[in-house]
């Protein structure tokens, strides 16, 4: 039997994978556990949200998370000496985190 809600996955799966894949040495600091769970966190929330009120609020719901990264990194970051695109300086954000520098690996 095939899930109805298979496109939620997919398209939550398929930001985490372009996400991870593109700006995962961002969170060098973030535990494993916490790295894996999201995900399926993200995917939980997503069918609930689809299954609940429909997939408009799905999209409502993706378009909410993009404005609040849009903000963290357009203003948050900027408004704390750290560029929004690059990160750096990276003591400084690795600071703002609470991570150690340099990270231990």
């Amino acid at each position: 039997m095939n899930s109805p809600y298979w496109f939620e996955v997919a398209v939550i799966m398929g930001l985490t994978a372009t996400g991870t894949i593109l700006m995962g040495h961002w969170e060098a600091g973030t535990p494993k556990w916490r790295r894996v769970l999201k995900p399926f966190v993200f995917c939980g929330l997503s069918v609930l949200i689809s299954a609940t009120a429909g997939r408009a609020w799905f999209f409502a719901f993706l378009g909410t998370l993009s404005a609040a990264v849009l903000v963290i990194h357009a203003w948050w970051l900027p408004r704390n000496g750290i560029h929004g695109w690059t990160g750096e300086p990276r003591e400084k954000y690795f600071a703002l985190r609470g991570w150690e520098w340099p990270p231990r690996g």
